[in-house]
């Protein structure tokens, strides 16, 4: 729902040019409002005023509705011209630079751009949620003071985000992330890897709790839940090492517990026990409940938590016997090399003094108040981050039954990879990764001149779609996109096998594999090709 897509709507301006779909058409917009003036569909270069149409925002909407009216010939025909081109340029040049991001360094939200996303968010041991936001976007400005809240109620559980994708360093970024629509919302949970997280598109409410509830929800939880019998081989693991233990009357493991267990992962086991369980209770002298007991480890004697049941106290409390981890991950220290050659030869005692300092000045670094970055940190800092890729144009989309015959199901077609798009309400974030992959795919081999293939995506409103997955028994789960390699021709076909995912590497493999394998793959099933033919002629009725 962008807003330059609804400043379209409202003069009635429909895409005429190159295959989109109305299932999935933001696939294609958004290469308008990203990319340059030229477009590829099937490899053809178009160079068209239109483009200019989608990235002029609603406040020039008087040029907006004069430039379609100089394109546009009798309601259908579109003048293809450079003097077109330099006029919709000027008129392009004439409107406000983009502004700066909604949210000021002051604001709770967290600001992440392409850089700092994979330090502050992706390497995080805490679960984000993250605003793909434009600055000229009604329903970004709409969403801000919510959002802010939420920033403010999840502060020390969990991090919240915001991306300008109006930025130019942001947009690569912004595509790479499956974003189509503003304001989008993903959350971000840790993986099991480190820096491999989970992302997930937040489908709820756009108020302040149910944003909150939702992202408290997927919080890490490192907190074992003991009962009587379990509590002696717990307590005996790793003996040396501090715990805390929780007694707690509530069966659910509160948010507070899981931020204390995130804060301290990896020097502090946490544990709950409910009231209900009696000997564990009694071997501690527990009277009231909730009750925090430091257990420093070995024989150290435990101690009891008496303040008041807030993060930040709790964690003063638990620093004791640990650290809390830093979060960002600090980067690691470089020795400067220019500097050490240029220092005077000094006495071993002064270097190990001054090693001394350097390590006292690395632990009270590492005991800063926990709070949440709120300022993208400087460019000069010596990390490595992502680099931004340009977006890649999307593949075309086909979604007349006709059209995809005519492409690549006639019975001398030769080799066509197909994305089976599942229904647009059922996408999930691995049918973005897909094309995305496919698209990155297809520029690489263009940029390079190099013979590939062509790539069409299908919506599942197109009858060949349903057909090729009951005919090749593929999956019909909710939100399942499939790619196969069919090639009518020699009559047989190929599917991609997505256990490790909808990644370029994983997705070039299987193309590569087919390009330079002459074998083909399994033989299509009987009356594939004519059964298409049948449905196309019923589609002309």
């Amino acid at each position: 729902m962008l807003d330059a897509t609804v400043g379209a709507a409202k003069v009635g301006v429909v895409p005429e040019h190159g295959p989109t779909t109305p299932m999935y058409p933001t696939l294609w917009k958004l290469h308008y409002c990203y990319g340059g003036l030229f477009t590829n569909f099937g490899g053809v270069k178009t160079h068209c005023p239109l483009t200019l149409l989608y990235i002029i925002p609603l406040a020039s909407f008087p040029l907006f509705k004069s430039l379609r009216k100089s394109i546009f010939r009798n309601k259908s025909e579109m003048v293809h011209t450079k003097a077109l081109t330099v006029a919709a340029a000027a008129l392009l040049l004439a409107v406000p630079a983009a502004a700066d991001g909604i949210y000021s360094k002051s604001s709770p939200v967290l600001q992440v751009d392409a850089k700092s996303y994979d330090r502050l968010i992706a390497k995080s041991n805490y679960t984000s949620i993250v605003e793909f936001y434009a600055p000229w976007c009604g329903h970004c400005k709409n969403l801000k003071p919510a959002y802010e809240k939420v920033a403010q109620k999840l502060a020390g559980f969990a991090k919240v985000a915001a991306v300008n994708c109006d930025d130019e360093s942001n947009k690569g970024f912004c595509g790479s992330m499956g974003v189509q629509g503003f304001p989008t919302l993903k959350i971000v949970r840790p993986g099991k890897k480190p820096g491999r997280p989970t992302v997930e598109d937040y489908q709820g409410e756009r108020s302040t709790k149910a944003i909150a509830d939702a992202v408290a929800d997927k919080m890490p939880n490192h907190v074992v839940r003991l009962k009587d019998g379990k509590v002696g081989e717990w307590l005996a693991q790793e003996n040396e090492a501090p715990k805390a233990l929780l007694f707690t009357s509530k069966g659910t493991t509160s948010a507070l517990i899981k931020a204390l267990a995130i804060e301290f992962l990896g020097s502090i086991s946490f544990a709950q026990i409910r009231d209900k369980e009696a000997e564990a209770v009694k071997t501690f002298s527990i009277t009231e409940f909730p009750t925090l007991v430091l257990l420093p480890g070995g024989d150290k004697e435990s101690l009891i938590y008496s303040g008041e049941l807030k993060k930040d106290p709790i964690v003063a409390f638990l620093s004791q016997v640990a650290a809390p981890n830093p979060d960002p991950p600090a980067p690691s220290p470089r020795k400067p090399k220019k500097e050490q050659k240029a220092e005077p030869k000094e006495a071993k005692g002064t270097k190990k003094q001054q090693d001394t300092t350097d390590s006292t000045e690395s632990a009270e670094s590492a005991e800063p108040e926990v709070t949440i970055d709120t300022e993208v940190p400087s460019p000069e800092e010596p990390i490595q981050v992502p680099i931004a890729k340009p977006l890649a144009p999307p593949i075309p989309t086909i979604s007349s039954t006709n059209d995809l015959k005519e492409s690549c199901l006639l019975p001398k077609s030769k080799t066509c990879i197909l994305a089976l798009l599942p229904s647009s309400e059922e996408s999930s974030s691995l049918v973005f990764e897909a094309l995305a992959s496919l698209a990155d795919i297809a520029l690489k081999h263009e940029q390079r001149k190099g013979h590939l293939f062509p790539f069409f995506a299908t919506p599942m409103d197109n009858e060949v779609n349903a057909h090729l997955r009951k005919s090749l028994g593929l999956s019909s789960a909710e939100g399942k996109i499939e790619l196969v390699a069919v090639n009518a021709r020699r009559g047989w076909w190929r599917h991609f096998n997505d256990k490790a995912g909808f990644g370029v590497k994983e997705v070039e493999d299987w193309i590569d594999a087919i390009r330079l394998d002459g074998r083909g793959g399994e033989k299509l099933p009987d009356g594939v090709v004519e059964a298409v033919v049948e449905e196309d002629v019923h589609d002309e009725l």
